[in-house]
């Protein structure tokens, strides 16, 4: 008796790797990869060869900003909620303290910014904390400079901040600069 043995089937794959090639080449060239993005903020200019750069600054013209290892923020020694740190900082840059902004909507305190060219924010953080928590507290902070000049070019220039021409924008953020200042902390 005779038995037949059949050869098992095969696939040409000789042009696969020409087609996984192919296709390699073709998502690289039409994905788009995104840019890292980071947060938006001009540091600040060196401080010219000669002079004397560092400055005191009265404790009253500083806000405290801290955020602990275990993501509680802190604003001058008070734990408060990050859905409250916009209305504090606010109220902290346009306290008035000194009596001499005429724009300014404070309450006058004593233990507050004079102005709002000399308010000070001090922004500290464990390095241990959390990335997006980190964040929060920046975009607080950076929603309470927008409110505040976003009422200013209202009430100076009756217009919303994108109606306003170059000198105008400069005019507002000049009147409300945003001063930050960072460091990492590392308890133990």
């Amino acid at each position: 008796m005779k038995t037949i043995r059949r050869q098992p089937a095969t696939i040409n794959t000789g042009s696969m790797a020409d087609i996984a090639f192919l296709l390699l080449i073709f998502f690289l060239v039409t994905t788009t990869i995104s840019a890292d993005k980071g947060i938006l903020r001009q540091l600040p200019a060196l401080c010219p060869q000669g002079e004397n750069c560092i400055v005191d600054i009265p404790e009253h013209n500083l806000l405290r900003i801290s955020l602990n290892a275990n993501n509680e923020l802190m604003v001058n020694n008070d734990i408060i909620r990050i859905e409250a740190l916009k209305e504090v900082v606010i109220g902290f840059i346009d306290n008035n303290g000194g009596g001499n902004c005429n724009y300014c909507n404070g309450i006058k305190d004593k233990n507050a910014s004079d102005h709002p060219k000399k308010a000070i924010i001090s922004l500290s953080h464990d390095k241990r904390a959390n990335y997006q928590e980190y964040i929060k507290v920046q975009d607080e902070i950076a929603k309470a400079f927008f409110k505040l000049r976003l009422d200013y070019s209202k009430k100076i220039f009756d217009k919303e901040p994108k109606e306003l021409s170059t000198s105008e924008i400069h005019t507002v953020k000049s009147a409300y600069p945003f001063i930050l200042s960072e460091a990492s902390l590392s308890f133990k």
